[in-house]
Formats: structure tokens, C-alpha cells, sequence
């Protein structure tokens, strides 16, 4: 169960950060899991000083994701554009 949590909660994170970059039409379902996830590991370093903890799915872990998802795709738009939109 907690497979399929992370599957849907990435897809959800990964599409409103997407939304929020303006890179939704460039990738689909997939990679929206795929910058969810990532993005989450992201935010889960840099908020938490470098260490990852099994927290619970909660609004902060949530925002946390989401900044995290954000993050990556600015710098994945820097390197494929030469600056951040």
C-alpha cells in the first residue's frame, strides 16, 4: 500500500509543480510520478538538513514535497534553457 501512496501522492506533486514551472504540457503522467518523488527527496534533504525520516503524509510534508518538485524542475529548465522561467 505505501507503493501505490507514493505513485499517487508523486503524480500529485509532480503535476502541480509542473503547473507551477508552466511545464505541464511538455511531460506526462510518468515523469509528473517521477519529479513528485524525486522533488520529494529534494525537499526532505534540504529542509531536513540532510537527513530523511519516514514522516507521515501531512500539509508541511506535503509543501515540503512540492518545493522540493519545483526545485528540480528549475534546475532541469536551467540546464535545458540557459535560465529559469
Amino acid at each position: 500500500m505505501g507503493l501505490i501512496m507514493w505513485l499517487i501522492v508523486g503524480g500529485v506533486i509532480g503535476w502541480l509543480a509542473s503547473i507551477i514551472m508552466r511545464t505541464d504540457a511538455q511531460q506526462g503522467i510518468l515523469l509528473n510520478i517521477v519529479v513528485g518523488i524525486v522533488g520529494a527527496f529534494i525537499g526532505g534533504l534540504i529542509i531536513s538538513g540532510g537527513s530523511i525520516n519516514n514522516a507521515g503524509l501531512d500539509l508541511r510534508t506535503f509543501l515540503v514535497s512540492l518545493v522540493g518538485a519545483v526545485i528540480l524542475l528549475a534546475i532541469v529548465n536551467l540546464f535545458r534553457r540557459g535560465r529559469v522561467r
